[in-house]
C-alpha cells in the first residue's frame, strides 16, 4: 500500500484496516441527485476514498442553495454552474486520488438503467418520489443495492433496499403521494443539520456494504426529527408478498411510455421542460438567434435567456427550466416558440 494512500487514510484505516480500505478504493458508487443531500454523500465519500463517484443531477446552482448544499459557492450561484459539474470540481480538490464523473442530465426511465450499470451501489440524493420509484424499480430489476433518503425542515427519513432480501421503497410506499401533498424545502423550509444527520447515516451504510460488513446495518425505516428530539426505527423483516415491484416484478416506473415530461418545480414558479428525445443542442446556433429576442448569457453547460415575463435555461441536453409560469401548457408553449420541437 502506497504511503500517501496509508497516510491520507490513517485514521480511518485504523477502524475499518488496510483491506477494507483497499475495498473501498476498488468500489464504485452512483449519486442521484447534487443538491442537499448528495452533495453531502458526495464530500463524504470522496474523502472516504470511494474510488469512483457518479454524479447526475439536472439543475444548475442557485443562491438559495447555498444555506445547505455544502460543495457550492457563490461564484457556481453567480454562474450558474450546473451543480454536477461543480461538485466535480470540488470533490477533485478534496481527493484527486479518486475518479469523479459528472452528468448534467434528467434522470429517467430512458437512462436510468445505463446511470446504474456499472457501479456497485446507488444513493438517493433527489428530491421528489418520482425520482426514487425509477430508482427502485432498476435497482430491483437488476439486483443493485440502493439507499433512499429524505429531507425536510427538521425531518428526515432512510432505509437500505437489498433486493431480494429486504422490502423495497414500494413495500413500505405502495402509491407516490399526489402532487402538493407532501412538504418541500420550498414550502416549509430546511435546516442544514437533518441534512448531515441523513447522509451520515446513508454513507455508514455504503461504507458497510462496501466492506462487506452486512450484519452491522440498521435494516430499518429510520427517521429522525431533530427539532423535536425524535429518533424512531420501522424494522423491516421481509417484503410486502403484494409489492408489485420486488415481489410481482411489474416495473411500472422503468416501463412507462416514453413522453415528454413537463413538471412543475414547487415553490420556484417554473417549470421544467425535456423534450420527447434526450439529444444535444447546439447552445452556441440558439444563442445566436435568441440575443436579438431579450437578454442572452451562456456558458458552457447552459443557456439562459430572459424576456419581458419569462426566463429559459436551457441545457446541453435540450431540457429547459421556464421560470415566470407554474402552467404547464403555457412553459410548453413557450419552450416550443423559442427553443423548437
Amino acid at each position: 500500500m502506497r504511503t500517501e494512500f496509508t497516510d491520507r487514510y490513517s485514521r480511518q484505516i485504523l477502524f475499518l484496516g488496510r483491506e477494507k480500505q483497499e475495498r473501498l478504493a476498488n468500489s464504485s458508487i452512483l449519486i442521484v441527485g447534487c443538491g442537499a443531500l448528495g452533495a453531502a454523500q458526495a464530500e463524504m465519500l470522496a474523502r472516504a476514498g470511494i474510488g469512483r463517484l457518479k454524479l447526475v443531477d439536472r439543475d444548475f446552482v442557485e443562491f438559495s442553495n447555498l444555506q445547505r448544499q455544502i460543495l457550492y459557492d457563490e461564484k457556481d450561484a453567480e454562474e450558474r454552474i450546473p451543480k454536477a459539474v461543480a461538485a466535480k470540481r470540488k470533490l477533485e480538490l478534496i481527493n484527486s486520488e479518486i475518479t469523479v464523473e459528472s452528468i448534467v442530465a434528467d434522470v429517467n426511465n430512458s437512462n436510468i438503467e445505463r446511470f446504474i450499470a456499472d457501479v456497485d451501489l446507488v444513493l438517493d440524493g433527489t428530491d421528489n418520489f418520482q425520482t426514487r420509484y425509477l430508482i427502485n424499480d432498476a435497482c430491483v430489476k437488476h439486483g443493485k443495492i440502493w439507499i433512499y433518503g429524505a429531507a425536510v425542515s427538521a425531518y428526515g427519513a432512510t432505509m437500505t433496499v437489498i433486493p431480494n432480501q429486504t422490502p423495497c421503497l414500494r413495500c413500505l410506499f405502495d402509491q407516490m403521494p399526489d402532487a402538493g401533498s407532501s412538504p418541500t424545502c420550498d414550502t416549509v423550509g430546511i435546516i442544514q443539520p437533518i441534512i448531515f444527520a441523513i447522509t451520515s447515516i446513508q454513507v455508514a451504510e455504503a461504507l458497510k456494504i462496501l466492506t462487506g460488513e452486512f450484519d452491522k446495518l440498521h435494516r430499518s425505516l429510520m427517521q429522525i426529527d431533530l427539532w423535536q428530539n425524535e429518533w424512531r426505527k420501522l424494522n423491516l423483516k421481509s417484503p410486502n408478498k403484494d409489492c408489485p415491484c420486488c415481489q410481482q416484478k411489474k416495473f411500472e416506473f422503468l416501463e412507462a411510455e416514453t413522453k415528454d415530461f413537463a413538471s412543475v418545480l414547487c415553490g420556484r414558479n417554473a417549470v421544467q421542460i425535456a423534450p420527447l428525445k434526450t439529444s444535444e443542442i447546439n447552445l452556441n446556433d440558439l444563442a445566436k438567434k435568441l440575443e436579438k429576442l431579450g437578454s442572452v448569457k451562456q456558458n458552457e453547460f447552459l443557456l439562459r435567456f430572459k424576456t419581458d415575463e419569462f426566463e429559459l435555461t436551457i441545457f446541453n441536453d435540450a431540457r429547459a427550466i421556464i421560470r415566470g409560469t407554474e402552467d404547464v401548457a403555457l412553459a410548453r408553449s413557450i419552450y416550443s416558440k423559442f427553443v423548437g420541437n
